[in-house]
């Protein structure tokens, strides 16, 4: 049986942290990634961009995770 590796719990835990960000957005109109970094700082964009690339990473593999 095929274990995950880090990069798929990296790629999990920033898909989570994008969906929460992305609920808090939608029922406050808050969004906790520029609150914590500063409204499109270069942080903040940084994160929205490993979010996006991680959701396009699962994506990719998601027939992995179907098979467990």
């Amino acid at each position: 049986m095929n274990k995950l590796k880090t990069l798929d719990w990296v790629a999990l835990i920033l898909i989570i942290v994008g969906g929460l960000n992305w609920l808090l957005v939608g029922l406050f109109s808050f969004d906790l990634v520029a609150a914590i970094f500063g409204a499109m700082s270069i942080i903040a964009r940084v994160v929205y961009v490993l979010v996006g690339l991680s959701a396009v990473y699962i994506l990719l593999v998601s027939g992995k995770f179907a098979k467990k």
